[in-house]
């Protein structure tokens, strides 16, 4: 191959990557959003009013696909044997990069969904509550899903 330096096989190493940050975050957004969405549906039937104070935990989880994304777009573009010499440790780098912000997207959606669910839930119940805000809200929130791990 002429005008190749670097080992052969890296770019495979980057690609996945690449692969793995769009896969992993985009499956965490769409946990995230199909999680928290069954709270905002369970809102808009007790009260349709609220739907639109409900949305913002999916707005969040829909947002870790766009991180994925352009994490991918980054380490791809950076894959250019042809230009620079691309070595196994540049393969590492862009695998590893991948995984962990696939991975952290995939784990903050779950974590989006469940709270978000479990958040919309709450401000429904507390609605009706004279003191209800939103920072009372979130703290009761958390509070009942350490209770929910306690003996």
């Amino acid at each position: 191959m002429a005008g190749f330096s670097g080992d052969e096989t890296a770019p495979f190493f980057g690609f996945l990557g690449a692969a793995a940050a769009l896969v992993f975050s985009c499956m965490g957004a769409a946990y995230g959003t199909a999680k928290s969405g069954v709270g905002v549906a369970s809102m808009g039937v007790m009260r349709p009013e609220l739907v639109m104070k409900s949305i913002v935990p999916v707005v969040m989880a829909g947002v870790l696909g766009i991180y994925g994304l352009i994490i991918a777009v980054i380490i791809s573009t950076g894959i250019n044997p042809k230009a620079k010499s691309y070595y196994l440790f540049d393969g590492y780098a862009h695998l590893s990069s991948g995984l962990a912000c696939g991975l952290a997207g995939l784990s903050a959606g779950m974590a989006i969904g469940i709270v978000g669910d479990a958040g919309v839930r709450i401000r429904f119940r507390n609605m009706c509550h004279p003191t209800s805000t939103p920072w009372r809200d979130l703290a009761l929130q958390f509070l009942s899903l350490l209770r929910r791990d306690l003996p």
